[in-house]
């Protein structure tokens, strides 16, 4: 990994004794189509639109960060954070086949460089849930093309921007790309296959390799990986098996697929009960607005569990809690960042740490109810308005990154 990478009163105040590097990267995040609005030509907004989708509500213009990115990159900045994790969207810089936008390039150079001009690294995700339409009518992660194709994506990003990366990821999730789009039928293309769930997992990793390889070509010297969508899972009612089987494909394989990357992001929020008829969603106790459990442990167990599969360091690349109570938010990302701290103690690789989200934003087939953001976003007009635990988290961060190893 590289390779050097350039409020409000609450009650619950951080106290760390935890060491970390002065490079140690310390992030909000955000995703292209979540934020930007107005991504017309993606398989998902066509999902949405359907008469019979399953979508709570369409993105429509989001949270306008196509056009109040400065604002929001100025928002990161002010809470004292040393870098911003956001993503590109392919179908603005490649809305038909061979067909480059400049000007889509051009824009999201101009967020690299100010981000490099706010102290912030650059983290830049090539792929966060959306295809292209010309992509998805191609047969999206079922085409033969689509390694070919996100390799070309990739070489392209790179020659336009990459020696202002500071860090990329291949492809958010892949994972749950698979299990939502090819198993639970909730994503495009709503399908639910187990067969084709698990080639289109082999697909997903040889995508990320070869754009990887697309990536280290140059131009930039940055270190490149995956992020990997991971939880704590229980099996109950006699599941162990089942349970076995589901996480070779979630889990294990993905793992062991990054062996010769930079490093991997590790995405943790929860922890799951599995049954014999598969994934239990809820559970007993303090729940989320997701709807599942408040487990803010699921950063060291999964951590743990990743670096025991794979020796490249690790980011905590999202990790967060949808909620309407900003004090459980800050009781979670507090709990969280304790349990980040007991890692590194113990000798585990972990490079950085994002929050998600740094806006409140649209949450898929959820739309806007969830709220993961440390800033809340008027749906009426835009407007940003920073949370107690915005001032909370930019705190935590301060005392962490003062006390250097």
């Amino acid at each position: 990994m590289r390779r050097d990478a350039p409020a409000a009163t609450v009650e619950i105040v951080p106290h760390s004794n935890a060491r970390f590097p002065s490079n140690f990267l310390w992030g909000t995040a955000t995703a292209a189509y979540q934020v930007e609005g107005g991504n017309t030509n993606t398989d998902w907004w066509r999902f949405e639109h359907r008469p019979e989708s399953i979508a709570a509500e369409p993105c429509g213009d989001a949270c306008d960060s196509w056009h109040r990115w400065e604002e929001d990159l100025d928002l990161a900045a002010s809470f004292g954070l040393n870098a911003y994790r956001f993503s590109l969207e392919w179908s603005r810089i490649e809305p038909r086949h061979g067909e480059i936008d400049l000007e889509a390039l051009e824009h999201y150079r101009n967020m690299l460089v100010a981000c490099v001009a706010r102290g912030l690294a650059p983290v830049v995700t090539l792929h966060h849930f959306t295809l292209p339409l010309w992509v998805a009518d191609a047969g999206g992660f079922e085409s033969p093309d689509i390694v070919t194709w996100m390799s070309a994506y990739a070489t392209t990003v790179a020659a336009a921007f990459g020696e202002l990366i500071a860090m990329a990821c291949t492809i958010n999730e892949p994972n749950i790309v698979a299990a939502m789009g090819y198993l639970a039928a909730m994503f495009p293309p709503e399908v639910s296959d187990w067969d084709r769930f698990v080639a289109v997992n082999e697909t997903l990793r040889q995508c990320h390799h070869a754009m990887r390889d697309a990536l280290h070509a140059g131009p930039g010297d940055f270190p490149v990986g995956m992020t990997l969508s991971m939880a704590q899972y229980e099996a109950v009612d006699g599941a162990e098996a089942a349970l076995a089987t589901y996480l070779e494909q979630m889990e294990d394989r993905y793992l062991v697929a990054t062996t010769e990357d930079d490093f991997l992001g590790v995405q943790c929020y929860t922890k799951h009960q599995f049954g014999p008829d598969g994934l239990i969603w809820g559970g007993e106790g303090e729940l989320t607005a997701m709807g599942y459990p408040f487990w803010p442990e699921s950063v060291a167990y999964t951590l743990r569990r990743a670096a025991a599969y794979t020796p490249v360091p690790l980011v905590v690349t999202e990790n967060g809690i949808g909620t309407d109570d900003d004090d459980q938010r800050i009781r979670y990302l507090d709990q969280a960042l304790a349990h980040l701290d007991e890692v590194r103690r113990d000798g585990v690789d972990v490079r950085g740490y994002f929050q998600w989200s740094l806006l409140d934003n649209f949450e898929w087939v959820l739309g806007y109810a969830p709220k993961f953001g440390l800033v809340a976003v008027d749906r009426t007009n835009f407007t940003r308005t920073a949370k107690p635990s915005a001032a909370w988290f930019a705190a935590a961060v301060t005392e962490r990154r003062e006390k250097r190893r």
